[in-house]
């Protein structure tokens, strides 16, 4: 499915423009710390990052700070715009930094890109209408020998199928409904955690998770929780399916973390054995 037949979406832009006024240099490290620690290197030098939907552009901003030569897309123009407004301020000027407006569905433009050292796509694919053809179009982005870092919601069955009524009811009500919405999903874990830490006998003062989450990418804990109860298009997958279909076009995993069968991303790290049949140039 082409993203532009997609009859209803989230402002996914207009939510990352928000959070961009909560960024600050320890969500910029932090977001560094997250690279590197997943891609197993020090810095980036020398590398091609291409990160597809850039959203507020904090880890191409990562990227690039760590040494990348750095090409950033989105199909939402809001994040678009965020995304080079990060540019224009931390690397005003840079000719290692491209910021463009795009599809990951639009095999055209994807193979017009080239070929990366590192492809990049954290939360994003699954948002895109048609998430197959979106890893289909990513995989075939990367050069042999290079990574690919994915993060894909994972399948609860049941609980996905009322996830996905609930997001797109989300999206077809009013402001005030959805704010409520938002408060009362905020609500329910922060109740669920402080309980959980009174029963270990640790202190159950809320709004843990909301420090916390400053520490997981230099995220921000409730545009996380905009962005989880909006977030439509939304497509889920099995840890096993993703790892089926990258293997049999040659990918080896290198690391796996999953959000332990819950409604959150599965985090999948692989490596590029063996180089694909479709010829493409590099980046």
């Amino acid at each position: 499915m082409d993203q532009t037949k997609q009859e209803l979406r989230f402002a996914f832009g207009k939510n990352w423009s928000s959070f961009l006024q909560t960024l600050d240099d320890e969500r910029i490290r932090e977001a560094e710390r997250d690279l590197v620690a997943h891609l197993g290197t020090d810095g980036l030098k020398g590398k091609t990052f291409l990160d597809i939907g850039s959203g507020s552009g904090l880890h191409s901003l990562a990227a690039r700070r760590l040494g990348a030569r750095v090409v950033s897309f989105d199909y939402d123009k809001d994040s678009v715009a965020c995304t080079a407004h990060l540019r224009d301020t931390y690397f005003p000027g840079d000719a290692d930094w491209r910021v463009e407006q795009g599809s990951a569905l639009d095999r055209d433009y994807m193979a017009g890109l080239g070929r990366f050292d590192i492809v990049y796509s954290w939360g994003v694919l699954h948002h895109t209408g048609d998430m197959w053809t979106g890893l289909e179009n990513a995989a075939a982005r990367v050069a042999p020998g290079g990574t690919l870092f994915l993060a894909i919601y994972n399948d609860q069955g049941g609980g996905s199928s009322r996830w996905k009524r609930i997001k797109r009811f989300y999206n077809q009500a009013p402001a005030p409904v959805r704010l409520l919405m938002c408060l009362g999903y905020a609500g329910y874990w922060e109740t669920r955690l402080a309980l959980i830490r009174a029963v270990r006998l640790q202190n159950p003062l809320p709004f843990k998770a909301w420090r916390d989450k400053k520490k997981q990418r230099g995220m921000s804990y409730w545009h996380d929780v905009v962005d989880w109860m909006g977030g439509y298009p939304f497509e889920v997958a099995r840890p096993e399916e993703i790892f089926d279909f990258h293997r049999k076009k040659g990918f080896v995993l290198r690391h796996l973390a999953t959000c332990g069968g819950g409604i959150g991303c599965n985090e999948f790290v692989f490596s590029l054995e063996t180089a694909q049949k479709e010829n493409g140039k590099s980046a």
